[in-house]
Parts: structure tokens; C-alpha cells; sequence
């Protein structure tokens, strides 16, 4: 009996149609044949979850957090038991699971859930009779013994938890992209593959706009040591390795550039105000990007991708705190960046010569965040990795 573990994710393309499953299929099998035991998580299939989500919105301009996760859990379950079936089809045992029954049990916050535990006593059953476990992704369970969702992108999460906790010795997000890169390659045409990336360094990419990974993921490998690779589903290159910093190689100083678009801004003004702001964001469980204080101003930046809700928090905020939508944010990453105070002179300089208008700007010691119009993001992406990429 294989010993090893191996957990790999597969993204909502990797899924999207009965074609694809197969494949999947047979690239967990000879996994399985190559001596280990296997655990998959599935994201759900294509563009199912905005379908469901587009289906909520035809019904309520702003759902409710806890009936959009009943509904928008439903696309992992179709992914999760369609791909068992595809493995019992090449004559192997299979077996799906829910996020629940797998005990990824989660805060009871809705539509981004935080893991805070698993216990993947299930799954650890199921491995020790010889099958191959299939693991609904993005969803747990919370404490209250609600269904909740972890966020987009969240089945990254699942799998890197699942894998932290069964003691994997690696997990694989499998997508269609080949691993991570300088920069989105929609959008950067001249962005290169990275091979390595430290935990630290990816945690910046992905928490500020990088959408190869959740960010969420990123922080469970750096905390529970997991190997973690970004790969292709369906070729059979390398693709990226995120690791601990002392096992990464690389003579690359700076990692990447970033975008980040639909961010919302809120001001307040005096300590009030700021408390008001800070209570009634905390209220609404918005997931806060940055905050920038002091005696009279408070700006609190955030996105919008996890708050479905968004007109009825609007409509609360209004008259408490100045609101501005159609924001943005562009960051550049790389070792000691934000301390580096040409650096940050220059990316001042590279936005004000292609005429963008920076709203305001944040530091980190491995990264420097210029925040603009969300119109200005993808130009404004361009021009930094152009300047400090290529």
C-alpha cells in the first residue's frame, strides 16, 4: 500500500466538459500508479460558478451571503462526483466528498469563509481502503454547521489545507496556465515563467491582484510547509514551485507586477468617523486591502470580488463615509522593494509619464502598491514591468 500522499486541484477549464474530466481522469490515475495516494479537489466546472452567481442576480440585486453559498456550493458537488465517475470508469476506486464531510470546518463568515481547522479523518479512511479521494473545493462547513465558501479561487485553499493536514508531500494547483508569472500574460505580453517563488513573495502577488493562485493557499503552505506547484493540467512542464525561502535558487531580485481592479475606497474623517468606518466595515466582513490612518483622514481600500452584497453594504455606509468606486491598484514585488526609496521614486515617475494619476501608495518591504482608476490598471501594469522586467 503507497504511503505518499499527493493532493492536486484542478480548475473550473481543467473540469469545463466531459472531455476534459477524462483527462483529468487519467492523469489521476497514473498518478496513482506511480505509488502514491491521491486526493483531488475540483473547482466547479467552466464558467458554472458566474452562471449561478448571474441566476442570483436575476432574483436579487443583493442576495443574501448565506443562500449564495447554499447555491454557489452546488457547482463543486456536479464537478467532484462527475470526475469519480470518470475514475471508475478506468477501473479504479473513487469516492467524492463535500467540504464538510471532508472537515474543513470554517468561521462563519459567508461568501470567504477562513479555514480554521481540518480534520480530514474521512479522507484519511477512504485513502487507507485503497481509493482515490475527490474533494468538492471552495466550501467547508462553520462551527454554526452552515455550508459557507471560501472565496474565488478558493478551491487552491482547500487542496493546500488538505494537504498541510493529511502531510502531502506536495500539492499541485493545476490550471491552464503554465505556473506563475512576471506578469498576467493576458495583459503583459513580454511577462516570463517564474520557476521558484519564496511563500512570502507569492503571498504579495496574490493577496494585490495575481489570480494564479488564492491567496489564502499561499498562506497555509508558507504556515504548514507544504511544497506547492503551479503547473498546466495537460502538458508536461515544470511549471512554478512555491516553497519555504531557504530552498528557493533564483538570481531574479524583483518577482513581479501585479493588477488589482474593482477596489472601492472609503474615507473618513476625524476619529469618529474612522471608528464608525472600521465598526460598519468589520459589520459587513469587508475584506480590507489596506488601511491608511491618522488624526483627521482614515482611507480603508478593499475589493469587491468577495462581497456580493455590495448595495446593500453601500447603502449603509452612505452618509457615514465618503465612497469611491472604479478604483485600482498596481504593485510591483521583489526582495526589499518598498525600502527602496529610488525605486519608489521611479514608479512615481513611470506613472506620471504615461499620465496616470496616483490616488495613493503603500509599502510592504517586498512591495511598493500604487493605487489609480481601475481604467488606468492594465497600462499602468505594462509600464512597471516594462521598466523593472524586462
Amino acid at each position: 500500500m503507497p504511503t505518499s500522499v499527493v493532493v492536486q486541484k484542478y480548475g473550473g477549464s481543467s473540469v469545463a466538459d466531459a472531455e476534459r474530466i477524462r483527462k483529468v481522469a487519467a492523469r489521476v490515475v497514473a498518478t496513482k500508479l506511480a505509488g502514491h495516494r491521491v486526493v483531488v479537489v475540483v473547482s466547479a466546472m467552466g464558467k458554472s460558478t458566474d452562471q449561478l452567481l448571474a441566476r442570483a442576480n436575476e432574483i436579487s440585486a443583493s442576495p443574501s451571503r448565506r443562500e449564495l453559498d447554499m447555491l454557489l456550493s452546488c457547482g463543486e458537488r456536479a464537478s467532484m462526483a462527475l470526475l469519480c465517475m470518470a475514475i471508475q470508469e478506468l477501473g479504479h476506486e473513487a469516492i467524492s466528498l463535500t467540504g464538510s464531510q471532508s472537515g474543513i470546518l470554517t468561521n462563519d463568515r459567508h461568501s470567504g469563509a477562513r479555514i480554521l481547522e481540518v480534520r480530514p479523518f474521512r479522507v484519511e479512511d477512504e485513502l487507507e481502503r485503497g481509493r482515490i479521494v475527490i474533494v468538492a473545493g471552495f466550501q467547508g462547513v462553520s462551527y454554526k454547521r452552515e455550508v459557507t465558501t471560501l472565496g474565488r479561487g478558493g478551491s487552491d485553499t482547500t487542496a493546500v489545507a488538505l494537504a498541510g493536514a493529511l502531510r502531502a508531500d506536495y500539492c499541485e494547483i493545476c490550471s491552464d496556465v503554465d505556473g506563475v508569472y512576471t506578469g498576467d500574460p493576458r495583459v503583459v505580453s513580454a511577462a516570463q515563467l517564474i520557476e521558484s517563488i519564496s511563500h512570502e513573495a507569492m503571498l504579495e502577488l496574490t493577496s494585490h491582484g495575481a489570480k494564479v493562485l488564492h491567496a489564502e493557499s499561499v498562506e497555509f503552505a508558507r504556515r504548514t510547509g507544504v511544497a506547492l506547484y503551479a503547473r498546466a493540467s495537460f502538458s508536461d512542464g515544470a511549471g512554478t514551485r512555491i516553497d519555504r525561502d531557504e530552498n528557493i535558487t533564483t538570481d531574479r531580485a524583483l518577482s513581479g507586477v501585479t493588477g488589482y481592479r474593482n477596489l472601492v475606497r472609503l474615507r473618513a474623517f476625524g476619529g469618529h468617523s474612522m471608528d464608525r468606518m472600521l465598526a460598519a466595515a468589520a459589520a459587513a466582513s469587508l475584506p480590507v486591502l489596506h488601511l491608511d490612518a491618522d488624526h483627521e483622514i482614515a482611507d480603508l481600500w478593499f475589493g469587491l470580488a468577495d462581497v456580493p452584497d455590495w448595495a446593500s453594504v453601500r447603502a449603509q455606509l452612505m452618509g457615514q463615509v465618503e465612497i469611491e468606486e472604479s478604483c485600482g491598484a498596481v504593485s510591483v514585488v521583489g526582495d526589499f522593494f518598498g525600502r527602496n526609496a529610488a525605486a519608489l521614486a521611479k514608479t512615481r515617475s513611470i506613472a506620471a509619464g504615461i499620465g496616470v494619476p496616483i490616488k495613493a501608495m503603500a509599502t510592504s518591504p517586498l512591495r511598493a502598491t500604487l493605487f489609480c482608476a481601475d481604467d488606468d490598471v492594465e497600462r499602468l501594469t505594462v509600464a512597471m514591468h516594462r521598466a523593472f522586467l524586462q
